[in-house]
């Protein structure tokens, strides 16, 4: 077998699918069994938690992860996309793993597919289960990549499955309506076992969908739910035993309350013991990178958040109200966004625009015709030929006191940090 580095794997990986998207547990799962055939003690033996949803996946993920290491467990984590490396992916006890250990795992991987011809989110998949096979973590938290009952990461059964939130995005593949979408989402739930439904705002027949999915459900708002106060918030919480447990003085920053809330109900499900005070502790300062994310660059504030569809733009825009000075946007999407939706929630919040291209990504929507929307909507802004040159460009344009916004893609957003951490290592 030929001796390919992490980065020639990816490359590898990228092109060799023809499609970069293609929904479906046949392929995946034909090569997990086929790792699982190879010794008998090749089975997750770890609990494991799986979280859908829209939006509100990686702060809850993270939110967890920090309550189960404050507790001494061991963790592994699922995530996708990543920022700057690929090992974001794929976590044990919070720290990335290794290049070599993701190799070792692709190798075997091209081993045992044989005639199967695998997506590059099926082999970061299969990589991630292989690796927390071979490493044992107490726990593993699985974040589903692309809806959820078609998704890779849905060829395990989870012992407890969360659904953050149901809104409009990736229409292509799960459906026009929210109606749709969350039907594909729920089908991450298992009957008998805990479901975390963290949505409020329920879709056309969503009740009757939960109660097809046969799972024991929980619902925010009714069996558990949070209070907010000032700066803190409280979690009431529901038992096995419906006996109602709560959280105090939780701070109220960083991920949104109601991830926080979601999280800490999945882990009381799985049978976790939460200490309240530990909760509390390790729920201060959770790190979610892009998302509400705060940094400077050359004196000027800079906010980076991965909202890419409607309702995370309607949530980013109710955080700008909280800012002061001017926002300069930078802000590129994939082309099955809802842009046109994000303008109209942000367009009052912003004072002017760098539209950025999205040079060698497929998927990426055109620049002129996110541009033409924005001034259609009364929008003030320019076209650039890259990320890097808009958001130079709007460092340049904006004073000490305003705002630097980017927001868009996991890319715009990724290329953004990439540039702020070169820079800083040159200094």
């Amino acid at each position: 077998m030929t001796n390919r580095s992490l980065a020639e794997w990816l490359s590898l990986l990228e092109s060799r699918h023809p499609c970069e998207i293609e929904l479906g547990l046949q392929r995946v799962d034909t090569v997990w069994k086929r790792f699982q055939s190879t010794a008998s003690s090749a089975s997750l033996a770890s609990q494991i938690i799986t979280v859908a949803g829209t939006n509100g996946k990686g702060s809850c993920i993270a939110s967890m992860q920090a309550v189960l290491l404050a507790h001494g467990y061991s963790v592994g984590s699922f995530t996708s996309p990543h920022f700057l490396v690929y090992n974001e992916r794929i976590c044990l006890n919070g720290q990335p793993v290794d290049n070599q250990c993701i190799v070792a795992a692709f190798e075997l991987i091209e081993s045992l597919r044989e005639e199967v011809s695998l997506t590059y989110f099926e082999f970061n998949t299969l990589a991630a289960l292989i690796i927390f096979t071979q490493k044992s973590p107490q726990i593993v938290l699985l974040e589903v990549g692309l809806g959820g009952r078609l998704d890779a990461a849905n060829i395990i059964d989870s012992d407890v499955a969360v659904l953050t939130s149901v809104d409009l995005d990736h229409q292509q593949w799960l459906g026009e309506t929210r109606a749709e979408i969350a039907k594909e989402k729920l089908g991450i739930a298992r009957a008998n076992r805990p479901l975390i439904i963290g949505e409020s705002n329920y879709p056309d027949n969503f009740e009757r969908n939960v109660e097809n999915t046969r799972a024991d459900t929980l619902w925010i708002g009714k069996d558990f739910g949070y209070k907010a106060q000032n700066q803190q918030f409280t979690v009431n919480l529901c038992t096995a035993d419906n006996q109602p447990i709560s959280v105090d003085k939780i701070a109220n920053h960083g991920p949104l309350a109601v991830n926080k809330t979601i999280a800490l109900q999945a882990l009381t499900s799985l049978g976790c013991t939460l200490d309240s005070r530990i909760c509390r502790d390790a729920l201060q300062n959770v790190p979610i990178t892009g998302r509400q994310q705060q940094a400077e660059y050359q004196s000027v504030p800079i906010i980076l958040d991965v909202a890419h569809n409607p309702a995370a733009a309607l949530k980013l825009a109710e955080n700008l109200n909280e800012q002061s000075g001017k926002t300069i946007a930078v802000a590129s999407v994939l082309e099955d966004k809802d842009w046109q939706s994000m303008v109209a929630s942000l367009q009052s919040h912003i004072d002017y625009w760098f539209i950025a291209e999205l040079a060698g990504i497929s998927r990426a929507a055109k620049g002129q015709s996110l541009l033409k929307l924005l001034y259609n909507a009364g929008g003030e802004g320019m076209l650039c030929e890259s990320v890097e040159t808009a958001f130079k460009s709007a460092v340049s344009k904006a004073e000490k006191t305003d705002n630097v916004l980017v927001f868009g893609s996991f890319h715009t957003v990724a290329k953004v940090l990439e540039f702020i951490s070169m820079e800083a290592k040159s200094e």
